[in-house]
């Protein structure tokens, strides 16, 4: 987890938060071990930014992979900070629900949880099976 924690603080760094100033930085290990990472990309026509979960999933995706294995969020606020309603189901497309999810700040407080709690009843490919 340290590795995903430092990733995920260091790219932090790099969010483009002007508006906010509310900067996100997300790590998530596929399933090679890979780890991949995003950040927050605001943009002034809102609601046109990034979120970083959703950047560091692309980030995957563009290199190949298909699957998360743990994740790791991380914001400067007081209390840990869970994924956007979006974020989670796009976690929930790659991840099954007992992949690890830590959420936490800046100061070192942290948050464990998987993606089945953060997103019960999530909408799945087995929805779209049609009538049988």
């Amino acid at each position: 987890m340290d590795e995903l924690k430092q990733a995920a603080l260091a790219v932090r760094e790099n969010a483009h938060a002007p508006y906010s100033n509310f900067k996100v930085g997300a790590a998530l290990r596929a399933a090679d071990g890979t780890v991949f990472v995003g950040c927050n990309v605001e943009n002034v026509a809102y609601p046109e930014g990034t979120c970083a979960e959703a950047g560091a999933i692309a980030a995957m995706v563009a290199a190949g992979q298909g699957k998360i294995t743990e994740a790791y969020v991380v914001a400067g606020s007081p209390m840990p900070v869970t994924p956007c309603g979006g974020c989670r189901q796009k976690l929930a497309e790659f991840g099954s629900g007992d992949v690890r999810v830590t959420m936490a700040t800046t100061g070192g407080v942290e948050q464990v949880t998987t993606l089945a709690e953060l997103l019960p009843g999530a909408f799945v490919a087995a929805h779209m099976d049609g009538d049988a």
